[in-house]
């Protein structure tokens, strides 16, 4: 399990090397959303996402030797890009597992960190077999939210959202939190104190149904969508023990609602926002969770995006 005493110890292992992100808000988007809307945005991270927090915790915290042995990592490109970047500040040799049809930019990123970079097809092979061969030779395996340095890294964001409200006097009721695997969400959960529904696209929504039905849920089939950053096929005991503890919920967009988020960050709040990182923007903006009335907390977690799908969001 993990503890807000982690979170804590995390943010010292961070300080100095992640960015802490401000809250921000507009008075167009608590127009759109009826409510009080402080957004947080991870999108202004170190390599452009939340990511860099878990990765950068998970690595400080293995001894000298293991880092000379390497690490061993699998993602879509957010996970990937932070355990690259981590292990260069470290000077730790890192091989990255991603999928070949993970967005270029994310791909071209991980590799400038200096990583080494193993693609697979996500459709026929699996990332967890192709890592687990790869640390044959004694590497770490860093999991993208399997792992609960990971969790307690990821919930330095909550923890600098419930210091920074305080220090407005402001009470939160609810938190939006972009989810995938959970990691995010339940180091959210643990580092806020704050009630979180989590947000998935459809197709993805594997966490949403587990914290429902009370059980791990995983998922037979992966459609298509824009948001790369959260294809996971199933939460892990770890985050599902987190979120279900914290009494959380989950709810869904579409893909053209994550592009529509994006076209309104980048045109009302100046921001750059991947589709995956935006998810939790659209159920605000959408009202899958009402904020009539309320004040909240909505995590922008990513952005990293191609041009070209950018572009699509914006001309949708």
């Amino acid at each position: 399990m993990v503890s807000i005493c982690d979170v804590k110890a995390a943010a010292g292992r961070l300080k100095g090397h992640a960015v802490r992100t401000p809250l921000l808000r507009s008075d167009a988007l608590d127009a759109a959303c009826g409510g009080r809307v402080w957004l947080k945005p991870e999108c202004l991270q170190v390599t452009g996402s939340f990511k860099f927090r878990g990765a950068y915790n998970r690595l400080s915290a293995l001894d000298s030797d293991a880092r000379a042995r390497g690490v061993v990592a699998f993602s879509s490109g957010n996970h990937a890009q932070g355990v690259a970047r981590a292990a260069k500040l470290l000077a730790t040799p890192a091989t990255i597992v991603m999928p070949a049809d993970a967005p270029a930019v994310k791909i071209a990123a991980t590799r400038a960190d200096g990583a080494t970079v193993v693609l697979y097809d996500r459709y026929t092979e699996s990332r967890e077999a192709i890592a687990a061969r790869l640390a044959e030779g004694g590497a770490t395996i860093v999991p993208p939210f399997d792992d609960p340095f990971i969790v307690a890294g990821q919930g330095t964001a909550g923890l600098e959202v419930a210091e920074d409200l305080a220090a407005m006097g402001v009470t939160a009721d609810v938190a939006l939190v972009c989810c995938g695997g959970g990691g995010l969400a339940s180091g959210f959960a643990l580092g806020s104190g704050l009630p979180v529904v989590t947000v998935e696209p459809a197709g993805y929504d594997d966490v949403a149904r587990s914290l429902a039905e009370k059980h791990i849920v995983a998922l037979e089939t992966l459609p298509p969508t824009i948001c790369d950053a959260l294809q996971t096929r199933s939460m892990s005991p770890l985050t599902y023990s987190v979120l279900s503890g914290a009494q959380a919920r989950g709810v869904v967009v579409t893909d053209a609602e994550a592009a529509s988020a994006v076209a309104f960050a980048f045109r009302h709040l100046k921001l750059v926002v991947e589709p995956g990182g935006a998810v939790a923007l659209a159920a605000a903006l959408t009202g899958r969770v009402d904020l009539a009335g309320r004040t909240a907390v909505v995590v922008v977690s990513g952005g990293n995006v191609e041009a070209e799908v950018f572009a699509r969001c914006l001309a949708a």
